[in-house]
C-alpha cells in the first residue's frame, strides 16, 4: 500500500502561522510569507533562507539598498519594493509611537526608535528629536551626516532648526558606525556646546544618545551634559 507523502511534510509558514501562531515562526518562514512567492527554480522557502543567509540576518536585511536587494537571486523589483515597503513601515510605526508618546515618561520608545533609523547607517549622522512644553514630539530631523569618522555639528544650525520649529526642548542623538556606544571626548564636547548655545534661548537640551550595537547610551544618565 501507497504511503502519503505529504503526510511527512513539514506545514508551510502560512499553514504553521495559522495553528501555532505567529511566535512559532522562524525569521525565514516569515520572510516566506511576505515574499509569497519564489521563483520557477527556487522555492518561496530557500529564497528567504539563502536571502538571510547571505545578507547576514535581519539586521543585513534591514539596511540593504535597493540595488543590493535586486542582486539577490530570486528577487526582482516588485519583491524588493515589498521589502524595502515594510521595512519603512516598521519605521514608522516605532515614530509613531515615540509621537504619541512623551519621550521622558517613555525612554524606551525613544531607544527604539533611535536605534531604528540610525544604528545601520554607514557614516555617522547626527539627528534632533524636537519637542513642545509637554517634550512631545514635533519633529525628528537628520541634521548633519559626515564620514564614518565623525560629523561636524553647528549648535547655531541646531537652534535656528528649533526656533523656527518653535521647540521648547530637544534631544539629540548620533551613531557610532563601529558600534562602539561609549561616548567619545568629542561628544562630551559637543554636546556642552549645545547646551550653553541652547540655554540662551531657553531651551533645554534633554540628553544626547550615543546610537551603536545594544542599547543606546543616554549620556544624562551617565551624567555628563
Amino acid at each position: 500500500m501507497p504511503v502519503d507523502s505529504t503526510t511527512h511534510n513539514p506545514p508551510l509558514p502560512r499553514e504553521k502561522l495559522q495553528k501555532s501562531g505567529v511566535k512559532a515562526l522562524s525569521d525565514a518562514e516569515l520572510l516566506a510569507i511576505l515574499l509569497g512567492s519564489g521563483s520557477r527554480s527556487l522555492p518561496v522557502q530557500q529564497l528567504a533562507q539563502g536571502l538571510l543567509q547571505r545578507l547576514d540576518g535581519l539586521r543585513g536585511l534591514f539596511r540593504a539598498s535597493w540595488n543590493r536587494l535586486l542582486a539577490e537571486p530570486g528577487l526582482g523589483p516588485a519583491k524588493a519594493a515589498q521589502l524595502i515597503a515594510v521595512i519603512e513601515l516598521a519605521r514608522r510605526h516605532l515614530y509613531e509611537v515615540v509621537e504619541r508618546s512623551t519621550p521622558l515618561q517613555n525612554p524606551g520608545d525613544t531607544r527604539r526608535y533611535l536605534r531604528s533609523v540610525l544604528r545601520d547607517k554607514p557614516h555617522e549622522v547626527f539627528a534632533c528629536l524636537f519637542l513642545d512644553t509637554r517634550h512631545r514630539v514635533i519633529a525628528f530631523e537628520e541634521l548633519f551626516q559626515g564620514t564614518i569618522d565623525g560629523a561636524t555639528v553647528y549648535p547655531r544650525v541646531v537652534a535656528e532648526r528649533a526656533l523656527r520649529l518653535g521647540a521648547a526642548a530637544i534631544i539629540v542623538a548620533h551613531n557610532h558606525p563601529s558600534g562602539v556606544c561609549e561616548p567619545s571626548m568629542a561628544d562630551q564636547a559637543i554636546t556642552r556646546r549645545l547646551k550653553d548655545a541652547l540655554d540662551l534661548l531657553d531651551i533645554r537640551l534633554l540628553d544626547h544618545f550615543v546610537v551603536g550595537d545594544g542599547q543606546p547610551v543616554s549620556m544624562a544618565a551617565r551624567g555628563l551634559m
